[in-house]
């Protein structure tokens, strides 16, 4: 376990009195109210510094209520320090007045609009997402990347078109850990890592296995790949709390990603743990 409080930089809040989450009809354990001093509780005994908001999937056209009702959240606890929006991209340079609403919230950080569940396979890569994503750039916004491992091959060619943009990888591209797939994850996990605006959350790593008959050292090759591609200065760790409870406990996931960097310097795992994070996302920045 760190010996330092840790930043989380990828934890969802919802509350189902306020927004929809239709999503979560597959998963009734999810729909319900969570709320900053919820995740703080089952994080203990984890030492928690601050966290960053990623946006939950709510129902459309809820995505700018979610943003504000978080802004409000962070204004009365301080260690949610950062806010990944949802933005829906696909609406091209249409989109620019809600990414100006957004921007209004001190703590926008970044966006995010989910790949992983879109019929169409090239989704990422029309013309109107691309210029939704080029919208980012001059505002210091970063963009997540929430995809299947299937789908690396478009999001590569995404991201290559978005040079100025900074990318970060949730969930470190989802492989097929269940079905015991390696490849060709592997690879294209190392073709993304080349490119150098892009970093990586060693998050979502569980719920990716069998949720019951998961083992750490199942996990473990899949951690370390992710760590060994993109490096200690590009990860970040991520707790994807409270989905990951669909397969472990918060202190079980910190233990096993810290189980697996066991041999690292410590200023390799503040890196990880931490100071990736803060940097990656601004959380020291003065809005």
């Amino acid at each position: 376990m760190p010996d330092f409080p840790i930043i989380d930089s990828h934890v969802h809040l919802t509350d189902p009195k306020r927004l929809g989450y239709a999503w979560t009809k597959n998963a009734p354990s999810l729909g319900r109210q969570v709320l900053p001093a919820d995740f703080i509780a089952a994080a203990a005994p984890v030492k928690i510094d601050r966290f960053v908001f990623v946006e939950v999937d709510v129902d459309f056209p809820q995505h700018l209520d979610e943003a504000a009702w978080i802004s409000g959240l962070a204004q009365a606890d301080k260690r949610l320090a950062g806010m990944v929006a949802c933005l829906p991209l696909e609406r091209g340079k249409a989109v620019a007045g809600d990414l100006d609403r957004l921007r209004h919230h001190k703590p926008l950080r970044a966006v995010r609009r989910l790949i992983q569940n879109q019929g169409d396979p090239d989704f990422c890569i029309r013309p109107d997402f691309i210029a939704g994503l080029k919208l980012l750039a001059p505002h210091d916004i970063a963009f997540d990347i929430c995809i299947f491992h299937h789908q690396l091959p478009n999001t590569i060619k995404m991201v290559r078109q978005c040079p100025e943009v900074r990318f970060v990888l949730d969930h470190i591209g989802k492989p097929g850990i269940k079905a015991g797939l390696v490849d060709p994850w592997r690879q294209h996990l190392k073709e993304l890592a080349a490119l150098p605006n892009v970093h990586c959350k060693i998050s979502g790593v569980a719920t990716e296995a069998d949720h019951r008959n998961w083992t750490r050292e199942q996990l473990k090759p899949y951690i370390a790949h992710a760590i060994e591609t993109f490096g200690f200065d590009r990860v970040m760790y991520g707790g994807d709390w409270h989905v990951l409870e669909l397969a472990a406990t918060y202190p079980q996931w910190v233990e096993i990603v810290d189980w697996v960097v066991d041999g690292a310097t410590r200023e390799e795992k503040r890196k990880l743990f931490r100071d990736n994070a803060a940097d990656f996302y601004r959380l020291d920045r003065i809005s």
